[in-house]
């Protein structure tokens, strides 16, 4: 039997092929550090729990709009006026299942085959995926580690082509946790203005950050920017619901409406109860948000340091997100029981098997000599993990 071409070209998720394999390892007793984690590892606050029972309580289980419901609408409305001064109305916005499906829809909205979409490497792992699935084309831009793997407006200039369609931006960023500035988020929209492109921006971090480093959707750069950008984000990181599965897209009311069509065909509405738990995430108050932030900041500060003592590695700091990219490339020739460490997929599968300690190899993101390490878990296994990887370190020849 033929199967679809198209799907046998589509990639699985190397960061949930490191979690399960992690998972596996520790149902059989294993006592392993997984550091693959993209999801937080607080539980979701209680205010919220709460909401989702009451919404059952009070018979909330049925079919809802396909584009979500009206309330949670307008409180995606109040957030964006409130967190990054931009005016919505409910027409302009779309509850999908996780952002994940907000970009999903976006790309079969807006791309037509063989439409490029311009992404920087390294970059999420679903971002090319995506693309391909909508018949579009991935346009890969190597991204500078001296640049905090962020796009130059002549990165852009050289990628671009008359088939360019959309320039894609990940601010904070997974997996490098850089952020673009004002000034940066200005050149770029600048950029897309003189070519008439689009932008996605996918914001699902933005209240990850540490330091003194502050989230700017370029959406809000000008009117023109406001026009041209689908912003995409969702309530996932930042309430600890990734479970849910509730994002939230904002754009032109008539991309919004070839969102909701395709929605409409696929999943139909997201899950009825966790918009409503997500409605008390956005209109509730922030505390337990701001100690998860509180505690991810201890952590980060910890990881950095100690990857600062051992030889060999390297990274920098990261601004937002839960992540670390660690540069691992003086590793590479380097033998550990006779085996050859020749790029991060060895480098993970070694660490793996030697000192049981699950990464996720930078091939996944596209960017080798690097292995992404999420603060996403205890500070204990924090702390074992990266004795282990010393450890590991240490043993090479």
């Amino acid at each position: 039997m033929i199967l679809s071409k198209k799907a046998e070209k589509i990639k699985s998720s190397i960061t949930l092929e490191i979690t399960a394999k992690a998972n596996e390892m520790k149902s059989t007793g294993i006592d392993v550090i997984g550091f693959g984690a993209g999801e937080p590892d607080f539980n979701t606050p209680e205010n919220i729990q709460r909401a989702a029972v009451d919404a059952m309580k009070k018979g909330h289980t049925k079919y809802t709009p396909a584009s979500g419901i009206l309330e949670l609408k307008k409180a995606v409305s109040r957030k964006f006026k409130r967190d990054n001064g931009l005016n919505y109305n409910t027409d302009q916005i779309i509850i999908s299942t996780g952002a994940k499906q907000c970009l999903c829809n976006a790309f079969e909205a807006v791309l037509n085959p063989g439409d490029e979409v311009i992404i920087p490497v390294p970059y999420w792992v679903s971002y090319p995926e995506l693309v391909r699935l909508s018949d579009g084309v991935p346009a890969f831009v190597n991204t500078k580690e001296e640049n905090n793997f962020k796009y130059t407006v002549e990165d852009l200039e050289r990628a671009y082509t008359e088939r360019t369609k959309m320039i894609l931006i990940n601010s904070p960023n997974n997996p490098t946790g850089s952020i673009y500035s004002r000034e940066e988020l200005e050149k770029i929209a600048d950029f897309a203005k003189r070519r008439d492109i689009l932008i996605l921006s996918d914001e699902i971090y933005e209240k990850l950050i540490y330091g003194d480093s502050k989230h700017v959707s370029i959406s809000s750069i000008s009117e023109d920017s406001y026009k041209r950008t689908i912003v995409v984000n969702g309530v996932s990181k930042t309430y600890a619901m990734t479970g849910w599965r509730i994002g939230y897209c904002a754009a032109d009311k008539n991309i919004i409406k070839l969102m909701s069509n395709v929605q409409s065909h696929t999943t139909g509405n997201p899950n009825s109860v966790a918009q409503y738990a997500a409605l008390a995430a956005l209109n509730g108050e922030n505390s337990q948000v701001e100690k998860m932030v509180n505690e991810f900041k201890k952590r980060r500060q910890y990881m950095i340091e100690k990857i600062d003592t051992i030889p060999s590695l390297s990274c920098l700091k990261p601004e937002g997100a839960f992540y670390v990219m660690l540069n691992i490339s003086k590793t590479f020739g380097k033998t550990i029981d006779g085996q050859k460490i020749g790029n991060s997929l060895e480098f993970s599968n070694l660490l793996l098997e030697k000192e049981k300690v699950a990464v996720v190899p930078g091939l996944g993101f596209g960017l080798d000599g690097y292995v992404r390490l999420s603060y996403a878990t205890s500070m204990e296994n924090i702390k074992k993990g990266l004795d282990r990887i010393e450890q590991f370190v240490d043993k090479l020849k």
